[in-house]
Formats: structure tokens, sequence, C-alpha cells
């Protein structure tokens, strides 16, 4: 017991304490910053997040891979992590849009949010089709280092339990039941979040015969969490900025 006590005061604290302004290292890709004084080519982008006419990149399908700025200079990757929005077409960044720009305007925060759920959330989590990188960072989530439980956002074993579900991958054919099962045995009123690039656009699998996407045009999406995969501080940034004024 002593040495676990030892072990306790030699390690500290692990968590994050200000997460909302926690720093991210420098070699992070995040908020793309564009500029029109360069020529670049959209064909070199894998999911065709790239536009040139005009200038653009689609969030929602950028697996921030950075083919386009190491081929030229009209693209630069900041390592702003706050990437999340509650409006899809928000996601689409011009050279007109900065990160402090996008900041205030991304998320819409809805009073019956608020005032529904409070300042916490439950959510079940959906692997439909996922390669698994997403579903490690969720995971990782809830370590000692991001502890995002304090926040009163935690991922339950069952619908039944949850306010919403998060869907990760493109949605395979084989996994269109079991998601909108998930989503129907979760209580309403309920949300929906689109966590990565492939459960926002189908990313590098979108042109596949073997995903179903029907879901997303049935049921209403509340949050679009950028990434590939997506980072534990963009992941709880993101549901604080819904959940919290």
């Amino acid at each position: 017991m002593f040495d676990t006590l030892k072990s306790r005061i030699f390690q500290g604290n692990q968590f994050i304490k200000d997460i909302k302004n926690a720093p991210m290292r420098e070699q992070f890709r995040g908020f793309p910053i564009l500029s029109e004084n360069y020529e670049c080519d959209e064909k070199i982008c894998p999911t065709g997040a790239l536009k040139t006419n005009p200038l653009s990149i689609d969030m929602g399908k950028c697996t921030f891979c950075g083919a386009c700025e190491r081929a030229s200079n009209a693209v630069k990757f900041t390592n702003g992590y706050k990437l999340t929005s509650s409006d899809r077409n928000k996601l689409i960044i011009t050279p007109d849009i900065t990160y402090e720009e996008y900041l205030k305007s991304a998320v819409e925060i809805k009073k019956e949010i608020t005032k529904m759920f409070g300042h916490s959330l439950k959510l079940r989590q959906v692997s439909a089709g996922g390669c698994n990188g997403c579903e490690m960072e969720l995971n990782a989530c809830s370590n000692v280092n991001f502890d995002m439980g304090r926040f009163g956002i935690d991922f339950v074993a069952s619908p039944r339990h949850a306010d919403g579900i998060v869907i990760t991958g493109p949605i395979t054919e084989n996994m269109a039941y079991a998601l909108e099962d998930c989503y129907k045995s979760v209580p309403s009123p309920k949300l929906v979040i689109l966590c990565g690039a492939c459960a926002i656009s189908g990313g590098i699998f979108q042109n596949s015969k073997t995903i179903n996407r029907e879901f997303l045009e049935k049921y209403p999406i509340d949050l679009y969490i950028p990434g590939c995969p997506v980072h534990p501080l963009t992941f709880i940034n993101g549901i604080l900025s819904y959940i919290q004024n």
C-alpha cells in the first residue's frame, strides 16, 4: 500500500487541467489556412476534400494527410484542434475564413439542448465499419490524461442509458441495420454526432459499393467532429462547446 501511495505522489496530477485551452504539438494538422496566391492540384487529395475553383477544403472529407500542404503553399495546416461544427456546410473552409472566425460561428448552442441535458451527456458509441482509429481515440477521452468524465461526458454500454449516439466509420451495409436499431433504442429526445471523416462523408470509402448511408438521410445530425482520426481534445471540446455556454 505504501508503494502505491509513493507512486501516486511521484506521478502527481496527470490530467490536463485546462482542457479548453490545452496546448497542442506543432506537428498536429488541424484547421487549414488557404491562400489563393498559389496554385495547387485538387487531384492530389485522396478524398476530394480539396477544390480549386474556387479554392476550398471540406474538413468533413479531409483526412489531414498533408499531401496538399506538401505540394503547394496554397494550403497550410495549423495546429488548431477545435474543429467541431453543428452545421455541415461550415466545415467547408475558404481563403477568407480564419480560425478565430470559425470558432465564433461553427457551433450553434441551442437553448433546448442545455435545458434538456444540462451540462452532461451520456453517449453510446457505434463503430459502423470504422478502421478503429477514431474508436481508439474516443477510448482515450476517458483515460487519466483527458478524463472527460469530470465534465459529465461518458460513454455508456447500452443505448437505453444514452442521451445520444456517436457514430464512427463510413456506415457499412452490414452495420446499417444495427446502427438504426441502436438509434431507435435511445430514449427521445436524443443527439446524433458524426465523428471522423468516414462518418461525416464516407472518407476514403465514400465511393464504395459496400456502404449504406441512408441513416443520415432519415435522421437529423446535431454535431460534426472532423478528423482522421479525431483527437481527444477535438472531441471533448466539441461536446463542451455544444452543451456549455
